[in-house]
């Protein structure tokens, strides 16, 4: 979806170094964030309520959700048509 209205974001709940490894390793090209970020009391999986791993949560332009699930298949379908949408 490069080069489209489209952001890919990713919540990793590995320690930092490991998670570190695995951006570099897999040549992960979108943004990371830990899911307890340093300093920070909650964990993003918490305020998402996220249940299980991965979670795909597909946002619309007006950050309203349209999926939240484990079928990425389902996931990537939404996010497409909601992008196809857009361009049009």
């Amino acid at each position: 979806m490069k080069d489209r209205p489209f952001a890919l974001i990713g919540v990793n709940s590995d320690d930092l170094d490991r998670a570190r490894a695995a951006v570099k390793e897999h040549q992960l090209n979108w943004r990371n964030f830990q899911n307890r970020p340093e300093g920070s009391k909650t964990k993003i999986s918490d305020d998402w309520l996220l249940n299980g791993w991965p979670t795909i949560v597909v946002l619309d332009a007006d950050r309203r959700i349209r999926y939240r699930g484990l079928d990425c298949h389902e996931g990537t379908r939404i996010a497409r048509e909601l992008v196809s949408a857009m361009e049009d």
